[in-house]
């Protein structure tokens, strides 16, 4: 017998809030619900001061639900949601907490910390939606693979998770305890993100707190493995996901995208100064769109402009580490869910982001 959505919301109505007296349901605790044939997955959303207590109602609903019929897995995922660690320079009077949501009192507060197995991390970051950062994301992470190196990928980009149709993943992740998400793989890229928790045309209607929660579950709960480096695809812009993995992560450095036109630009510069802020080190600037070249005629010409990323990079001391052109084979390769590195490997396009990865790798960053 196959549970329907509405069967498994039917039963954990029948588990109680301990403090509100409501359900978990009601208490709107129930977030990112899919019932997929015999298996059943959820976040539930909690005050990290009642971690210790909510993990008997985690353990109840999901009681409940591996008693129903036809169900085979049920998994779990709870959420504790803390309050943003403050700016550099900024005191705080609050209470530290760890991953699992336990107080412990007024305290130093946590800093970043090391992913078990993972080298090292670099963000690829925009100031800019729409600048193509999560295309050279993960064709960075298969040129990496290419190069031998062992790869992760982490889909940060919490209201738009591409990367799962940009690698051909589909499926959910599982979770064999209820705490451990273990991530899906393919082309040689280890990859976890939002986008595989929902579906496709779901929309994460999700507060600051309750994605900065996410964010560091799928940091610290994923069974990464022994990791040479993990890309961890930001959103655009310069909020509360970019602070969170700087602040909660040792993060090796961050790697900014742009196009040349001027308005992309002067979000790029947003984006640089919160790195600095945030004493990320800038490993350099990626101009994306850089120049198209006509398959009929072979004329080159830029669309977007031509050599202020480059400029910019100047000024601010750093490498420009690739010019990527505009080319409609990137685009294809990447909405049929295998990058251009791996679709069209011997290409001039795929050739600039495997030179890319050997820069990276020569250098000692991935």
């Amino acid at each position: 017998m196959t549970q329907t959505r509405e069967d498994v919301l039917t039963v954990l109505k029948g588990v109680e809030e301990p403090i509100r007296g409501s359900d978990i349901v009601s208490a709107g605790m129930v977030r990112a619900l899919t019932v997929e044939g015999g298996t059943i997955r959820f976040v539930l959303e909690i005050d990290p001061a009642r971690a210790k207590r909510m993990e008997e109602v985690r353990a109840q609903a999901e009681a409940k639900l591996r008693a129903l019929p036809g169900v085979e897995t049920v998994s779990i995922v709870m959420t504790a949601h803390s309050a943003p660690t403050p700016p550099p320079n900024l005191k705080s009077s609050g209470h530290s907490h760890d991953h699992a949501g336990h107080s412990h009192g007024p305290a130093k507060a946590a800093g970043p910390e090391k992913i078990p197995g993972v080298a090292r991390i670099l963000a690829i970051a925009s100031g800019k939606g729409g600048v193509g950062k999560s295309t050279v994301s993960a064709n960075l992470a298969t040129a990496l693979a290419a190069e031998g190196r062992k790869v992760g990928l982490l889909d940060a980009d919490v209201y738009g998770p591409s990367q799962p149709r940009m690698l051909g993943v589909s499926g959910r992740p599982a979770s064999p305890d209820g705490k451990t998400i273990l991530p899906l793989r393919n082309h040689g890229v280890t990859l976890m993100s939002l986008g595989l928790m929902t579906q496709e045309d779901e929309a994460v209607v999700w507060r600051g707190p309750m994605l900065m929660g996410a964010l560091q579950q799928m940091l610290f709960q994923v069974q990464w493995g022994a990791l040479d480096v993990l890309i961890v695809d930001l959103p655009p812009g310069t909020g509360d996901v970019q602070m969170t993995l700087a602040q909660k992560s040792q993060l090796d450095g961050a790697i900014i995208v742009s196009t040349p036109q001027d308005i992309a630009l002067l979000d790029a510069r947003k984006g640089i100064d919160m790195f600095n802020k945030l004493g990320t080190p800038i490993l350099g600037l990626i101009e994306n769109m850089s120049t198209h070249i006509c398959t009929q005629c072979g004329h080159e010409e830029h669309i977007f402009g031509h050599g202020g990323v480059a400029r910019e990079a100047e000024k601010l001391g750093v490498p420009l580490l690739a010019e990527i052109p505009l080319h409609l084979d990137i685009r294809t390769s990447s909405d049929g869910g295998a990058p251009i590195v791996v679709s069209k490997p011997n290409s001039p396009q795929a050739a600039v982001f495997r030179k890319l990865a050997r820069r990276l790798i020569d250098e000692g960053r991935a």
